[in-house]
């Protein structure tokens, strides 16, 4: 981090690198790691938004403004509905309607 303790001529912190070279290193990385299917930033992000956020619960509102989409429909195609997703609200709704009902005083 010392390497970096100034701002980089183009303002930013830390060095961005191309979409090229990130694939080239998630590709190097798979080999290792003995993953077949090509990865790419694209699918990595893509991951991200549906296996570990969406599906933990994160608000879409909140999943849109980490990618950086200024519109929620962008954010949707992410949002693929999985059984366990469904599964998982299911039971929320079933705990929050499990509380006895309240008598309206009159």
């Amino acid at each position: 981090m010392e390497k970096y303790k100034h701002k980089l001529p183009t303002g930013k912190i830390l060095p961005v690198i191309s979409n090229q070279k990130m694939n080239d290193y998630l590709k190097e990385i798979a080999a290792i790691c003995g993953i077949e299917k090509t990865l790419t930033y694209h699918v990595a992000r893509h991951s991200c938004a549906t296996s570990v956020l969406l599906a933990n619960g994160v608000p879409i509102e909140t999943v849109s403004k980490i990618l950086g989409h200024t519109n929620i429909r962008t954010t949707q195609i992410y949002a693929r509905i999985t059984d366990l997703k469904v599964s998982s609200d299911m039971e929320i709704l079933a705990q929050k309607l499990d509380v006895p009902h309240r008598t309206a005083s009159r």
